[in-house]
């Protein structure tokens, strides 16, 4: 009897970018060797070239031009990502997929993740928000938006600004766990979301925890998300794989900053070697039962693919 042997396949990764304004812009991330601030030029010439690798997804990230207390610039028309997700759709129509972030951290002059009352989450506010942003995201033409400031009732609050806005049709990516880890911190180095005051362990999840997941993630099912992801990766397979058996959507992984900064550092250091390592850990999340993966290493694997 033959196996189906499990691979790796380029439509399976998805590849994130930091959007930032202006033109011809590169900004190198510290700890994230090969990852940059872009603007929306060279992210368009850039998924161009992924495209030819057969990549054909991207999570675009908004790097912020200015901060305040309510985040506002996470919604207005010629924000980075509403501009970048146009500029991708016009360039490449309906060839890619285009999932973006929908969150406040990255906006906010304080770095959580929602509109404070005080020091503590305004959760009305922050709900009403994330839905206006993500209908403006959708505006501009994304596929998924993904929620990801972990407030409660963030995927019912925006599957229903969606439909009131008459975008029934697009997606919701649920960062339905997402761990409160120490893998972020490249991450919020990128963004400049590190929190002001005090950290995030309020609203994202214990990493103790494991039954508050599942019961969390399978809420988001319910309350409209069509895709459900758990966040980082690697510490976390044994989620994904409980939640594979649970879910009656697809479950994907996010290899994380941190996850990908460690392995860069771990190579360049001759301790690994790079291809193999990258290859392994990818499958690990793929046999955990992660249908998609979002990983930085997406461009360089569908590479390598292409060299076998």
């Amino acid at each position: 009897m033959s196996v189906k042997r499990l691979v790796i396949q380029p439509q399976d990764l998805i590849q994130p970018y930091f959007a930032t304004a202006g033109r011809n812009r590169k900004e190198p991330i510290p700890h994230m060797p090969g990852i940059f601030r872009l603007s929306t030029d060279l992210i368009v010439r850039d998924v161009a070239a992924l495209y030819r690798t057969g990549i054909r997804g991207v999570l675009l990230f908004g790097i912020a031009r200015k901060k305040d207390g309510l985040g506002s610039e996470a919604y207005e028309k010629e924000a980075a990502i509403q501009n970048t997700v146009r500029a991708l759709r016009k360039q490449f129509g309906k060839k890619i997929m285009i999932m973006t972030d929908v969150c406040l951290c990255g906006f906010t002059d304080h770095g959580h993740c929602g509109i404070l009352h005080g020091r503590k989450i305004d959760r009305a506010r922050t709900l009403r928000t994330l839905g206006r942003i993500a209908v403006s995201h959708a505006e501009a033409g994304a596929d998924f938006v993904g929620p990801s400031a972990m407030a409660v009732g963030q995927v019912k609050a925006v599957r229903g600004a969606l439909d009131r806005a008459g975008y029934s049709r697009t997606g919701v990516w649920a960062y339905a766990v997402k761990y409160a880890s120490s893998y972020y911190g490249p991450f919020r180095g990128a963004l400049g979301s590190t929190p002001k005051f005090g950290d995030r362990r309020a609203y994202q999840m214990d990493p103790a925890d494991t039954s508050r997941a599942i019961r969390s993630a399978l809420q988001d099912q319910k309350d409209g998300a069509s895709i459900l992801m758990v966040k980082p990766a690697l510490p976390y397979l044994d989620i994904i794989f409980q939640l594979k058996q649970r879910a009656r959507v697809p479950v994907a992984a996010y290899h994380v900053s941190g996850e990908y900064g460690m392995l860069k550092c771990a190579v360049r250091a001759g301790v690994f070697d790079e291809k193999t390592t990258v290859f392994e850990t990818l499958l690990a999340m793929r046999r955990a039962g992660a249908s998609k993966i979002i990983t930085y290493y997406a461009g360089e694997v569908a590479k390598w693919l292409r060299q076998k």
